[in-house]
């Protein structure tokens, strides 16, 4: 039976593990998007399965439909979307105003969103096949899912990363609706929420510089098994590293002591210390 998963921000970092990951799954078919063709078809010659490359903008109005038709037309069925491709442009609002706020909304989520909404006909048909399927389907928890990948910086905030941190919070409270309109489609909806991740766009040079912060750091493997978990595996969300979710806590049970920590000038968790 085969597996079709389409991720984006595919090309370097968290994308790359996610496809590397989902690639060893019984019967994988990739669908590989992000900007960058030449990285993506390098991927794709790696990969020891049939992996179909999408070069596209996310933000290009007319990329969500072209890659709607792209997958029905090549693959005809999709099982599982992971939306990850993010960025992040750090500033206060006073520096950097309204124009930073939108690009950060436009890329981590609108662009995820209308994603969804152009892929949501053909995961629902997806399901449905699943269910008629006269073979027992394969040990999946969720035959059918979206990930969203987020970040920690969703539940907790800090000075010059708001625009960020208000992209992947508006993510995450979206997500959380969506799991509920879309269970009874057969369709389930998870949430990955990473901490500090080493890759191309985040390097997080200021962290790996330094022994006391270098224990903070995860791999993007780490967040890939858990893209996997919040997919198939069908666990609501999960945090990367695991252990973070104490921020998330501390926040509600602390709100004014996590504002003076981060106001300070404590890392937080899931957002770059540093400009990209």
């Amino acid at each position: 039976m085969s597996f079709v998963a389409l991720i984006t921000g595919a090309s370097s970092g968290i994308g790359e593990a996610t496809a590397r990951r989902l690639a060893r799954e019984p019967g994988a078919s990739l669908v590989l998007v992000a900007r960058r063709e030449q990285r993506l078809r390098a991927l794709a010659a790696e990969l020891a399965v049939e992996s179909l490359v999408v070069p596209a903008d996310l933000t290009d109005p007319q990329t969500p439909a072209m890659v709607a038709a792209a997958v029905e037309r090549e693959r005809g069925a999709l099982h599982m979307l992971v939306n990850n491709a993010g960025a992040s442009w750090r500033g206060s609002y006073g520096e950097t105003g309204w124009e930073n706020l939108e690009r950060h909304m436009r890329l981590n989520f609108e662009a995820p969103a209308r994603l969804i909404e152009a892929l949501l006909p053909l995961l629902r048909q997806t399901a449905v096949s699943v269910r008629a399927a006269p073979a027992a389907p394969r040990s999946y928890r969720a035959q059918v899912s979206i990930v969203n990948v987020s970040s920690t910086a969703a539940r907790v905030s800090r000075p010059r990363a708001g625009a960020y941190s208000a992209s992947k919070f508006a993510l995450a409270g979206w997500s959380d609706a969506l799991y509920g309109e879309e269970r009874p489609n057969g369709i389930h909806v998870g949430l990955v929420l990473p901490g500090f991740v080493a890759t191309e766009g985040f390097p997080q040079r200021e962290l790996r510089d330094r022994i006391l912060t270098r224990w903070l750091l995860s791999r993007p493997e780490g967040v890939a098994e858990a893209i996997f978990q919040a997919g198939p595996g069908g666990a609501a969300e999960r945090y990367v590293p695991r252990y973070y979710w104490m921020a998330a806590a501390l926040r509600v049970l602390a709100p004014a002591l996590v504002r003076r920590a981060t106001a300070g000038g404590t890392f937080t968790p899931g957002v770059p210390p540093a400009d990209r």
